[in-house]
């Protein structure tokens, strides 16, 4: 089974898309947009970690409560309870975290640092290319 660290070197040179706690959800719904991704992390002093906001915080938090993106801070309506992973986890802890928490991304944390965020996609993709290697290695040894 493939860990994170194994994401990590695959996807090396992937972005971490981050803002401030003080940035508004208009300034993080275009970042979002133009960057195509579902979450961004929030960061304190640009390093520590301190919660996530996602398609799902916005259409939550914002939309159904009615409030104008342009005047409601990050700090307001990200999800502060932070669910983290490290590089250790494998991929399957990673699926049945996210199933268990019902969540979408998992930021990926090295000494209290983000290092990466891996998302419900990423994990399908990676469990869905271990499945047909599997399937392959049975046919092999099935035929020979």
């Amino acid at each position: 089974m493939k860990t994170v660290e194994d994401y990590l070197k695959i996807n090396r040179n992937k972005q971490i898309w981050h803002m401030s706690k003080e940035n508004n959800v208009r300034e993080a719904l275009i970042l979002m947009s133009q960057k195509n991704i579902g979450a961004i992390i929030i960061l304190e002093n640009d390093n520590k970690p301190i919660g996530i906001f996602s398609e799902r915080d916005y259409a939550r938090k914002v939309i159904l409560k009615g409030k104008k993106s342009q005047d409601t801070l990050l700090d307001e309506v990200m999800t502060k309870n932070l669910i983290t992973v490290t590089k250790n986890y494998k991929i399957n802890e990673c699926m049945e975290l996210m199933t268990e928490k019902k969540i979408r991304h998992l930021p990926i944390l090295e000494n209290e640092k983000v290092i990466g965020i891996i998302s419900i996609g990423d994990v399908l993709k990676i469990m869905i290319s271990e499945q047909k290697d599997l399937i392959e290695h049975y046919k092999k040894f099935i035929s020979s």
